[in-house]
């Protein structure tokens, strides 16, 4: 401008109505005494429906006790005072701005409430600009939401590594213990070839001795009576061998060694039986034949700790994988020998339920506290010292069990004990096979 011209009245109210801008101007009643076409525009409400009202008779919307404070505050501090659209989103009641996308339904607003005076410096009310933030908030907002996808995306995948590295962990255990299984059917098959020879060769040599001894007896006969002073020498060599001694020791060898070789072929029947090397799928199994082994494959883990006993029901053979039943046998009897510590008391017990069969297993250990059993069954999650345990042999039989269709439920008290249920059921449900379809040409 080249001259200093005062801007007329008329022309400041025409370039307040054009702007693209709310502009709301109130007394101290709160009453309207200027309003532009956008708020004319954006309500519905021509200006000369508004000028004369209160604010809160034209815009019965706005949160009437904050809007008071604000108001009063600039007429009192004659400063300014604002509000943005992440605080009072929709001051005003007006529709979105971007009609075409969909994406907001009403208009977000930042509102600023300035003094507004004469030129004398006088006071003429309070006035509200409330400008369109609708873009710069859905951007905004997109953009949160957008964040909260990454987040609950990151934690899904953190979730999900977790997960495979506890199937991962599930999956080694399980490979080990297979191992383990194998290892000990390899021990059995090539401990039972020797075996079966040094059994038989035994029992060979009980039959010579049989005959040599018969054969001294006739001897010793023939030897006796007029022919006995021929031969000092004979009854010299019988005592300086000490020949009935020798005669009833060897008895007593013969009969150590077979009992030796008895125990032997047990217990590679009981390594045969708790690897289940002649059954890698579902078949009927004796559960107390799977006890019994797994007690004696285990025996030098336990006997030092704890007295077994035993209550067996009658229960009939199961459908089940032996080998991994025997596994949840000997994590389950294991952790009880840990709990009792020593000169304590595991209880296995038996007997038939609904249309399956329990079993079992309980110690007068130090127990479980309550605020860790419903932790005892997730992976890596272990109570004993660091090196002790991996925190997978419970976990390992849960999954054993469900696989099975089966439960697996504790019951403890701290200093009482615990007690583990196996629940599972008499045959494997079927499974429907797929089906198959034809076409035809």
């Amino acid at each position: 401008m080249t001259d200093n011209k005062a801007i007329s009245r008329e022309t400041l109210e025409s370039m307040l109505k054009a702007i693209n801008m709310g502009v709301l101007l109130v007394d101290q009643d709160y009453t309207v005494l200027f309003s532009n076409h956008f708020m004319s525009i954006n309500s519905g409400k021509p200006a000369e429906t508004l000028i004369g009202h209160t604010l809160f008779e034209a815009f019965p919307e706005l949160p009437e006790r904050w809007v008071r404070q604000k108001i009063n505050s600039v007429f009192t501090l004659q400063n300014f005072a604002f509000t943005s659209w992440q605080q009072r989103p929709h001051l005003f009641n007006f529709c979105s701005t971007r009609p075409i996308s969909g994406s907001v339904k009403h208009m977000y607003q930042n509102c600023t409430f300035f003094p507004v005076q004469d030129a004398d410096g006088g006071s003429l009310g309070v006035g509200l600009a409330i400008s369109d933030a609708t873009d710069t908030a859905a951007r905004q907002l997109d953009l949160t939401r957008l964040n909260e996808l990454l987040e609950e995306e990151k934690s899904a995948q953190a979730r999900l590594i977790t997960r495979l590295e506890e199937a991962q962990a599930q999956l080694l255990q399980s490979e080990k213990m297979a191992a383990i299984g194998q290892l000990a059917a390899g021990v059995a098959h090539e401990i039972n070839n020797p075996i079966g020879f040094v059994s038989s060769n035994v029992n060979s040599l009980r039959g010579y001795l049989n005959d040599l001894f018969t054969l001294i007896d006739a001897y010793e006969k023939a030897c006796d009576g007029p022919y006995r002073p021929d031969h000092p020498e004979l009854a010299s060599l019988r005592e300086k061998i000490d020949y009935n001694f020798l005669r009833q020791d060897i008895n007593d060898l013969l009969l150590e060694s077979a009992d030796g070789l008895d125990r032997v072929n047990r217990i590679v029947k009981d390594l045969r039986e708790f690897s289940h090397v002649d059954s890698s799928e579902w078949q009927l199994a004796d559960l107390h034949k799977g006890l019994d082994s797994t007690l004696n494959v285990i025996w030098n883990e336990v006997k030092f700790k704890a007295q077994v006993i035993k209550y067996y029901g009658d229960i009939e053979p199961i459908e089940c994988m032996g080998s991994q039943i025997n596994q949840v046998f000997l994590n389950l009897i294991i952790n009880a020998s840990h709990a009792v510590g020593t000169a304590g008391e595991i209880i296995i017990s038996s007997g038939r339920e609904d249309d399956g069969v329990f079993i079992e297993i309980a110690d007068n250990g130090h127990g479980i506290p309550l605020d860790i059993q419903n932790r005892i069954f997730e992976p890596f999650f272990t109570t004993k010292p660091v090196g002790m345990g991996s925190g997978l042999g419970l976990s390992l039989s849960y999954n054993i069990v469900v696989k099975h269709h089966g439960r697996l439920t504790v019951e403890s008290e701290p200093d009482q004990g615990s007690r583990f249920r196996l629940w599972l059921p008499l045959r494997q449900p079927q499974v429907p096979a797929p089906s198959t379809f034809s076409v035809g040409n």
